[in-house]
C-alpha cells in the first residue's frame, strides 16, 4: 500500500525525512515544523482576509446597485403620477 502525496510514494517520503534529519538534526526539526506551521497559518489568515474583503466589497456593490434600481423605480413612478395628475389637472 503506497501513500500518494503529490505523486510521491512512501519510500520517497521516508528518504526525504531521512535527509532532513541528517541535514538539520533531530533537535532542529521541531523548530522547523513550528516555523512552517506559522507560515502556513499566516498564508491561511491572509487568504481568509482577502476572501472576506472580496465578499464585503461584492455585498456593498450589490446593495448600491439595489439602491440605484430603487431610485430609478421611484423616479419612474413619480413621472407616471405626474403624467396622470397632469392630465387630471388639465381636465379641471
Amino acid at each position: 500500500m503506497q501513500q500518494v502525496i503529490l505523486f510521491i510514494g512512501t519510500p520517497e517520503v521516508i528518504f526525504i525525512l531521512f535527509i532532513v534529519i541528517m541535514v538539520f538534526g533531530a533537535d532542529k526539526i521541531p523548530e522547523i515544523a513550528k516555523g512552517l506551521a506559522k507560515g502556513i497559518r499566516t498564508v491561511k489568515d491572509a487568504t481568509n482576509d482577502i476572501k472576506t474583503e472580496i465578499t464585503n466589497s461584492a455585498d456593498k456593490h450589490l446593495k448600491d446597485m439595489g439602491k440605484e434600481n430603487i431610485k430609478e423605480d421611484i423616479d419612474k413612478v413619480k413621472e407616471e403620477i405626474e403624467e396622470i395628475t397632469g392630465s387630471v389637472k388639465r381636465k379641471l
